[in-house]
């Protein structure tokens, strides 16, 4: 491709008066489909069906809030609170996300799917899994939380996963991994519901590059309503967070000691 030549984009065509998304007129789109099936139509470039269409709205519905301590929130609550704009406190929300608040999704999702690749049935490939996991002294992305032990988001998920019949090989493979950490005699890691959305989305067939965006569409109307919130009810640059700190620094000191 030459410098010259068209910046193409299979997404959406616009000219005056049109536009289509992924060949579809936005018009009609706007008349006949959901906003989870529109973001599905982006990400994935065709319409989900029926069923793939309530699990996809359900994921994105799973992590909508989680309460006022996330990074997330905090962050963009902190941000607003300093007399930001919307757009620079949700930004800044969002840019707290990472591998340890809402990331564990697209590394679960790497893992499960490379392993999913393999021979053999969920079971044994989730016991060569932990083996390997435990050899390198790593975690698997996607188990245990802080607050939950037994987290209802996704039971739900993985519940209606298997009705809609898309309980497919990364979800089994992840339940076998939750299996076998709990019976090693040591403390429960329950699949939390990073983990229970990374298998899914691998069963749905999406990359797993694509696992941050996930929690980021779920998550980012919580943090506007967090974000508006904090504007329209709360004084500027309150009391926000942890104030419990104990300083470890050195001894009072002068120039010169």
């Amino acid at each position: 491709m030459t410098d010259d030549a068209p910046w193409q984009s299979s997404i959406s065509e616009v000219s005056a008066n049109q536009i289509f998304v992924r060949g579809y007129d936005i018009a009609e789109l706007m008349e006949k489909i959901s906003f989870s099936d529109a973001i599905y139509l982006v990400l994935k470039g065709n319409l989900p069906d029926a069923k793939s269409s309530e699990l996809f709205r359900a994921i994105l519905v799973s992590c909508i809030d989680h309460g006022v301590t996330p990074p997330s929130v905090l962050a963009t609550r902190t941000v607003m609170s300093a007399g930001n704009s919307l757009n620079t406190a949700v930004a800044a929300g969002i840019m707290a996300i990472g591998d340890f608040h809402g990331g564990a999704i697209e590394q679960s999702a790497r893992i499960l799917q490379e392993v999913a690749r393999k021979e053999g049935d969920p079971h044994s490939l989730a016991i060569s899994l932990v083996r390997d996991l435990k050899a390198k002294k790593q975690r698997m992305p996607g188990l245990g939380h802080q607050l939950h032990t037994s987290d209802p988001r996704t039971i739900k998920l993985l519940e209606l996963a298997k009705r809609l019949g898309l309980y497919g090989k990364h979800a089994m493979l992840a339940e076998e991994v939750e299996k076998i950490f709990a019976g090693d005699g040591k403390k429960a890691l329950p699949l939390n519901i990073d983990g229970a959305i990374a298998a899914v989305i691998s069963d749905l067939g999406f990359d797993w590059q694509l696992g941050k965006a996930f929690f980021m569409l779920s998550r980012i109307g919580g943090l506007v309503a967090h974000a508006y919130e904090e504007k329209t009810t709360q004084k500027p640059i309150r009391k926000l967070g942890d104030f419990n700190t104990v300083y470890i620094g050195p001894p009072h000191r002068t120039i010169g000691d």
